[in-house]
């Protein structure tokens, strides 16, 4: 093996590991659906569940302490905050050179959620 097939296998891979961790950061951070949990929202439903528990059935209190101690740990964990413009511009830097070499279009990378904003500033568009 040459040199030069060295030094493009190990580019390869570069690029390879550079779009997956942007992929794998735009979906582990996608909005989820429904309706957002808020710390408000937290205490009432704890409010809610103190009060049931006074009259509740044995089946009914584990039941609504389990969602209890649910709760008090979704309000107690740390609200994660990633910052993923580094992941994103080495994205950029690669996401053409990797779409040309695995015949990714503009629409396939839509559909798996990367930003339109993003695709234009690494030179992909839609008539690629």
């Amino acid at each position: 093996m040459s040199d030069e097939h060295r030094a493009a296998n190990a580019k390869a891979r570069e690029e390879n590991r550079t779009v997956s961790d942007y992929l794998q950061a735009i979906e582990s951070h996608k909005p989820k659906r429904g309706r957002q949990r808020t710390a408000e929202s937290i205490s009432k439903r704890l409010d809610a569940i103190s009060e049931a528990l006074e009259s509740a059935t044995p089946i009914r209190r584990v039941q609504l302490i389990q969602e209890r101690i649910d709760l008090e740990g979704a309000l107690s964990a740390p609200e994660e905050v990633v910052d993923i413009s580094g992941l994103e511009d080495n994205f950029v830097a690669v996401a053409v050179s990797y779409s040309g070499r695995k015949g990714i279009t503009y629409a396939a990378w839509r559909e798996v959620g990367v930003p339109a904003a993003t695709l234009k500033r690494a030179g992909i568009s839609r008539g690629a």
